[in-house]
């Protein structure tokens, strides 16, 4: 089950986030957000637990909890649509005579 926590404090690591949700199951990844150009955290991260129960169990026990000055929002991940490519074909695109 993949899930979504955002409010994490910035200096958190992925060890650490591995840590606070290994008390609820086997984890597979725990993966914090970085800023491509400073390399610092964003604040959210996205868990993979190898069980779903256990995955309840850990949004159920830790949403609204405070790591740091703000409470965490812990759900399930939603899968995201892929992005468009840049410069590639877009069906739903209005081309004009000036595009041929």
């Amino acid at each position: 089950m993949k899930i979504f926590v955002a409010g994490l404090p910035y200096d958190l690591d992925d060890a650490e986030l591995e840590e606070i949700f290994e008390k609820f199951g086997p984890v597979v990844t725990a993966k914090v957000a970085l800023d491509k150009e400073t390399g610092k955290s964003k604040g959210f991260a996205f868990i993979e637990m190898e069980n779903r129960q256990d995955g309840l169990d850990a949004i159920e026990h830790l949403n609204d909890v405070s790591l740091g000055k703000k409470p965490l929002v812990v759900k399930e991940a939603e899968e995201r649509a892929a992005a468009p490519r840049p410069g590639g074909f877009s069906p739903n695109r209005n081309f004009t005579k000036r595009d041929r």
